[in-house]
């Protein structure tokens, strides 16, 4: 039996996330327990096929192959197995019909799901275009984007609370008549921030996009041609706002469908919402990853075990299926019809530093190639096998798997899932990806600064010699170690990070794990801040060559507010960070000119009437807060003037608006009024609000829009207007966005399609 070797950072997001809790919140069930509990669970599948079987045994090898972190599944099954929900499955994907009814059931089915903590995939594309007829009320459609906001809402409201946190992907075609305006929903960064969004483009498209033609927009309810667009211009808007701000992605439509092993059944319209996993209809799928980093020996992949890795996670998956408690009946059966799997790998990058490759080195796809092709085929072969003794899916007679094996259990295999938070309890890299930083200081609840290094940097670091504490710490603030002379030249060539490489080769490492997967590839291409428009549209035509099946693009700091931190010193700094960086870290608040301007807001609270102001800077900037109690005095005066100094402090010291409005904005007393513009919760959240109004007016005095109802002053409020700033505030644009994690405060990533955090918080779940 192996004893669970976990690293700090794996025990706390266990113990925030996975063990076993009493009614009190008291943990109940450690490490060990957890992975037993799952392997006596989902054994007991077995028992379905061979009712002499000795599930003791069958439990404990399920044990070792989670216990030794050499696989583990997707979070709901090492959540939910053997405990009451019993809800196993990660990704799911409902349709989405062109009718309120199907709309509005949609949006229910989603509803449970989420509750459940699975992810759900949709596609807009039967609905009808906006301003089409509605023959039931003679009235015109809205079109697939506004409902869309529905699902984004409802989806809102179910994630506080719960395990996991309700994530979506939202799929239009590309022959859509509501296109332009689906591929531009996400401009704005609080618009839709529960969707990951993707462009579903078909091979007509991508042929009249190369040829610089036309092509046809199609009304889904009519089927007929409505209208034509030029397609290279269609491609540049979806570029350019994907180089804006991350969204939309690409998924490559019909390449996904000639892949789909069960035409006869219908066809894919949606993934997952990090995009590995296309679905049909009300089709789920369950995941799991084999931990690389293990796979080592000699400085060599070790293939013996992980080809025993790979069959025995098959054999878990396809027990899953059985074992899952499914949210809806239409899921249970289509689930069970082609009992799909998603097994792929995590700690790919943490390999290639063991076997001594760069990641971004021809040798490094090569590799990248065989792993897959070879855990493909251990793979397909054991899904063979259970077949053989089980019985194989049942769509398999008509599906395009029966002319290529005589059996088949699983109607996919493969999958490369990003594995994020599982890849923390396993102590390894995410996914495929390379590593994001080399080394960071964690935050912890006490207020205490841990210095976590990636422990093969660190072993080297020691082991030749070089390594010290301060050079670690001046690691942390840049997150690589290119242009650290103490380091040997080298090491500085092996351990590189997402952001030393090039955008091409992320997409050759993508495509090299495609070629031998099933379903799809979650990988995020990083670009600089620098990249042009034509630098992303350049690696999207080359995803499409190289035969990947979607692209998810992420440029430094294109949203509002930066949210991919490469280390933890200067935000701002360009990701061409030097040693003189270093020397530019240290935050002095900005100096007080004699007049500066602003606004005073006048809001209701528990407490009285708070007067609170608002100045800037002569560029701009926000500078202050002035706080003044109405009738309260006393101790709730001395702590509104005592935040309203601190908020002053953050703002000269060049601390984003949106961190400061997300720490006051929600936190509520034991007075919670009614206001004009909505509910106060407090003084701290009144702050907040009137944070968020002062923004919204200087936006509004920019583009000379003062009386424009949508950023209008809110009711009843007493403003003082200053004057125009002279440019925009650093920030404005992403106060809606979170830049730092709601549970460590720490920097939050954008990696694999989703934003997460080194503690395991993550928005997709």
């Amino acid at each position: 039996m192996h004893v669970v070797d976990l690293t700090p950072n794996a025990i706390t997001v266990l113990q925030k996330r996975y063990l076993l809790k009493d009614l009190q919140g008291n943990i109940v069930e450690t490490p060990e327990d957890l992975f037993r509990r799952v392997a006596g669970n989902i054994a007991g599948a077995d028992r379905v096929y061979d009712p002499s079987v000795d599930l003791a045994s069958i439990g404990d090898e399920f044990y070792d192959l989670m216990a030794s972190l050499d696989f583990l599944p997707n979070s709901p099954t090492l959540m939910n197995a053997g405990r009451e929900l019993q809800q196993l499955s990660a990704c799911f994907v409902l349709p989405v019909g062109d009718s309120m009814e199907e709309i509005f059931d949609a949006v229910k089915q989603m509803a449970l799901i989420q509750k459940s903590g699975g992810g759900t995939g949709f596609a807009f594309s039967r609905l009808r275009p906006k301003n089409d007829v509605v023959g039931s009320t003679k009235g015109v459609s809205s079109g697939p984007v506004s409902f869309m906001s529905v699902f984004d809402n409802a989806t809102e409201a179910i994630k506080q609370g719960g395990t996991r946190r309700g994530a979506n992907m939202g799929i239009l075609r590309v022959d859509h008549p509501d296109i332009l305006d689906f591929i531009k929903c996400k401009d704005e960064d609080h618009h839709f921030n529960n969707f990951n969004i993707s462009v579903a483009a078909t091979k007509e498209f991508m042929e009249a996009v190369e040829k610089g033609e036309k092509y046809p927009l199609r009304n889904p309810r009519t089927k007929e041609i409505v209208g034509l667009l030029d397609a290279r211009e269609v491609f540049e808007k979806m570029v350019y706002y994907a180089w804006k701000n991350g969204d939309p992605g690409i998924i490559f439509i019909d390449r996904i469908n000639g892949d789909n092993p069960t035409p006869q059944v219908g066809d894919v319209e949606s993934t997952n919402p990090c995009g590995e996993q296309p679905l049909l209809p009300y089709e789920s799928c369950n995941l799991g990853s084999i931990n690389l980093s293990h796979m080592v020996k000699g400085g060599e992949v070790d293939w013996e075990r992980l080809g025993s890795v790979t069959e025995k996670a098959v054999h878990f998956l396809d027990n899953v299926i059985d074992l899952n408690r499914y949210t809806l009946p239409q899921i249970e059966a289509m689930t069970k019809a082609n009992r799909k799997i998603g097994l792929g790998v995590m700690g790919f990058a943490d390999l290639l530093i063991q076997m001594g490759i760069p990641y971004d080195h021809p040798e490094a796809f090569a590799t990248g190639e065989k792993v897959m092709a070879f855990i493909q085929q251990r793979g397909k072969n054991a899904s063979r096998e259970l077949a053989l003794k089980r019985g194989s899916f049942p769509n398999f007679s008509a599906s395009a798997l029966k002319g290529r094996w005589d059996a088949m259990r699983n109607a996919t295999v493969t999958t490369i899932a990003p594995a994020g938070t599982i890849s923390i309890i396993a102590g390894t890299s995410s996914g495929i990806e390379p590593p994001f930083a080399l080394a960071f200081v964690r935050h912890v609840l006490d207020g205490k600064e841990l210095l976590e290094i990636n422990p093969f940097l660190e072993a080297m670091a020691r082991e030749e010699g070089f390594y010290t504490e301060e050079l670690m710490r001046k690691i942390a603030q840049l997150g690589h170690v290119q242009g650290f002379e103490e380091v040997p030249e080298r090491i500085r060539h092996l351990f590189v990070t997402a952001h030393d490489i090039s955008p091409r080769d992320h997409i050759r490492m993508q495509a090299a794990f495609q070629k031998y997967t099933d379903n799809a590839v979650s990988k995020t291409v990083n670009f600089s801040h620098e990249a042009t428009v034509d630098d992303v549209g350049e690696v999207y035509q080359l995803a499409y060559q190289l035969g990947c099946k979607g692209v998810t693009i992420y440029r430094d700091r294109s949203r509002g507010k930066q949210v991919l931190y490469k280390g933890l010193g200067d935000l701002e700094s360009d990701r061409a960070g030097t040693m003189e960086d270093l020397s530019k870290m240290e935050k002095k608040p900005r100096a007080r000119r004699d007049v500066i301007h602003g606004s005073t807001w006048k809001i209701r609270t528990g407490c009285g009437n708070l007067y609170v102001t608002v100045n800037e800077d002569e560029d701009g900037q926000l500078f202050e807060i002035f706080n003044q109690i109405g009738k309260a005095g006393g101790c709730a005066a001395s702590q509104s003037e005592a935040i309203g100094r601190l908020v002053s402090l953050a703002f000269r010291s060049s601390i984003e608006p949106e961190d400061i409005i997300r720490q006051l904005k929600g936190i509520s007393c034991h007075m919670p009024v009614w206001h004009q513009s909505g509910k106060v919760l407090s003084c701290s959240d009144a702050m907040a609000k009137a944070i968020e109004w002062h923004i919204q007016k200087m936006r509004a005095q920019r583009i000379g829009a003062l009386g424009r109802e949508a950023l209008s002053t809110p009711p009843e409020m007493d403003v003082s207007r200053g004057r125009e700033s002279k440019k925009t505030p650093q920030g404005m644009s992403g106060v809606f966005f979170r830049g730092a994690c709601p549970e460590c405060g720490g920097p939050l990533l954008f990696e694999e399609g989703c934003v997460k955090c080194f503690c395991g918080y993550s928005d997709c779940g």
